[in-house]
């Protein structure tokens, strides 16, 4: 897999189906994906490959007594689906996670090196308004990055 970056605006249709920016699909280089919520009232997107390590790692690190463990897990693992792309570059977006995003028309869909997050606009907006005041504090956390 190659390093999915970018950000593109792309419209869902009536039926759920999301044109997928066709430079994320070539670094994606698979045509089946795994779709699951993610956080923020965002989707998430995983090759096979990511979706397993991460998956992994979630429920390596959980304990099934812990109800906070258990929320994390009901969140991102449970509603996890695989979802493949037709022969026009889109994918259908089951209802249940359309629901959770608010996707209805427009969408802003983020390349983040490992995985892609599907927002609806409206709401990818306000999230960026709202977070711009913690947005140097937030970057200010990551200490050991230098340029050289």
């Amino acid at each position: 897999m190659n390093l999915l970056t970018g950000e593109y605006n792309n419209a869902i249709d009536e039926k759920g189906r999301l044109s997928f920016p066709g430079k994320l699909r070539a670094a994606l280089n698979q045509n089946v994906v795994i779709v699951t919520k993610g956080s923020g009232r965002c989707l998430w997107l995983f090759t096979s490959d990511e979706w397993e390590i991460f998956q992994a790692k979630l429920m390596n690190g959980a304990s099934m007594l812990k109800e906070k463990n258990l929320r994390v897990l009901r969140q991102l693992i449970a509603p996890a689906q695989e979802v493949e792309f037709d022969k026009n570059g889109r994918l259908s977006i089951p209802q249940s996670l359309r629901e959770y995003a608010g996707l209805t028309k427009e969408c802003t869909v983020l390349g983040i090196a490992k995985y892609v997050e599907i927002w609806a606009s409206e709401a990818y907006k306000e999230y960026l308004d709202a977070s711009e005041d913690s947005f140097k504090e937030a970057a200010e956390e990551f200490t050991d990055i230098n340029f050289q």
